[in-house]
């Protein structure tokens, strides 16, 4: 065979692969043949997926960003993604919990079972977020002084934050249903509903922002409908998939009926799979109040537009490592722990690629990348900063999500809620606290805080990866 032939031959197959990992194809046995072909098959849509998901932020903090009063705006949007990590957190140990018992069940080839535990988690949802919305509602205000906003900062912005808050549920349900559609193998749906959301985003936000035509111009107010109305048609394109019966998973109506054994074991595996994320959520919302009140308005902005760049380029290697949760729980229910093992190896190579270019995009060209986003020079120097310290530690990022992820979809979901705590709270937030205020480093202890304890999480997460306890482990 040529070596034409064979440049032909790959390039074939790794069309056709494309296209079915695009199409999104429910036929596909990810407990047998080929694992790389598996993760490809998984990784390619969840990246998409994650990457449309962080859009949703840079498209407000670039509107926004070139607004009149625009460290005030960059301040708010940033203070109010601290603040919604929280509610991300129910959310991805809600969408964690359904994934890992979907994708077990549709491993032991029982389909019905699978779609019984995702409607009973759509329950569970609807229920915490009728508390998080009003609360969110009430307290907007009082939220963004908290978190370190000035006055006048939280006067201009309170009114996005109640927005963003009050619209929880879309949020949830947004995470959540395509928890349920990775589970079941299918990522390809849980990416082209972040598509849609994010098209109509990108469309509604200069039109809501700035007005046009006979809509007026909302200001900042704007991103946050634009947003919640993006995020919104892209649960009704879930919910349309959910009840069309075409894919493996058939879903009725009598499935919503609230069944509590099993609502008990999916909050069994929830209750710390958020309590990890909720311990992670809080410290960086720790470390934003840190920045603001050592670092002011602008250190603040300068802060979080650098974050909502670094989030963007992380997400997707959430999204690829979310390969390893599917991969790991489908393959535990067949029985077959070397290829789950093996699964876990393949997925995390290929996220230590993908974090090492993103490394090197950042330290090279992150005053341009930021440039794009804010005209003031004083967010700009800060922001710079801060990118460039915190992308330092991107390929132990990789690699921890992988272990977090391999962990969550065994359903060994209280060990990374351990790693956590004494990662984030007992390492990364004291660490922080002493370079920032005893050392008088303001916000660049903080920016070095993060790599150094994210370094830390991810060799725990090697440990406890290697004693082996997550294949043991009974959903």
């Amino acid at each position: 065979m040529t070596e034409t032939t064979i440049q032909k031959s790959f390039f074939s197959k790794f069309f056709t692969t494309l296209k079915q990992a695009l199409k999104g194809d429910e036929s596909f046995d990810y407990t047998a043949g080929s694992i790389k072909k598996a993760v490809i098959l998984l990784a390619i849509p969840m990246v998409l997926e994650m990457m449309m998901e962080s859009v949703f932020a840079l498209v407000d903090l670039y509107f926004v960003g070139h607004l009149e009063h625009s460290s005030f705006a960059i301040q708010t949007v940033g203070l109010t993604e601290s603040v919604l990590t929280i509610i991300y957190s129910l959310a991805i140990g809600m969408s964690m919990a359904a994934t890992a018992v979907v994708a077990r069940r549709i491993g032991e080839k029982d389909p019905v079972a699978a779609a019984k535990a995702g409607m009973q988690a759509i329950i569970v949802a609807f229920a915490v977020n009728a508390v998080l919305s009003v609360l969110g509602i009430i307290y907007a205000k009082d939220i963004l002084l908290l978190m370190g906003a000035s006055v006048d900062a939280a006067e201009h912005g309170f009114r996005f934050t109640q927005i963003m808050i009050g619209s929880s549920l879309c949020i949830m349900l947004l995470f959540l249903i395509n928890g349920i559609f990775r589970g079941a193998g299918n990522a390809a749906i849980a990416m082209k509903s972040l598509w849609i959301a994010n098209i109509c985003n990108i469309i509604l936000c200069p039109i809501l922002i700035n007005g046009f035509g006979p809509i007026p111009a909302f200001g900042l107010v704007g991103a946050a409908l634009a947003t919640t109305l993006g995020r919104s048609i892209g649960v009704l394109y879930q919910v349309y998939h959910l009840f069309s019966g075409n894919g493996i998973l058939k879903i009725k109506i009598a499935y919503f009926a609230p069944d509590f054994k099993q609502i008990k074991a999916l909050v069994k595996i929830a209750a710390p799979g958020i309590l990890q994320f909720v311990i992670a959520s809080c410290s960086w919302i720790f470390l934003a109040q840190l920045v603001a009140t050592t670092g002011g308005d602008h250190g603040s902005a300068g802060y979080q537009t650098a974050l909502r760049i670094m989030m963007f380029f992380i997400l997707p290697a959430w999204g690829l490592s979310n390969a390893a949760a599917t991969l790991v729980g489908q393959n535990l229910g067949a029985k077959q722990i070397e290829r789950a093992e093996k699964s876990v190896y393949t997925t995390a190579r290929y996220n230590v690629i993908f974090m090492a270019t993103i490394m090197i995009i950042t330290l090279g060209f992150g005053q341009y990348i930021i440039s794009f986003f804010t005209n003031d020079e004083m967010v700009k120097t800060i922001a710079v900063e801060a990118l460039q310290i915190m992308s330092i530690g991107f390929i132990f990022y990789g690699i921890g999500m992988v272990l977090i992820n391999t962990f969550n979809g065994a359903g060994d979901t209280w060990t990374p809620t351990g790693i956590n705590f004494f990662g984030f709270w007992l390492f990364q937030i004291p660490l922080a606290f002493v370079l920032a205020k005893h050392f008088n480093m303001g916000p660049t202890g903080v920016f070095i805080a993060i790599p150094v304890a994210e370094t830390a999480i991810t060799l725990a997460g090697i440990f406890f990866y290697k004693r082996g306890k997550w294949k043991r482990v009974q959903v």
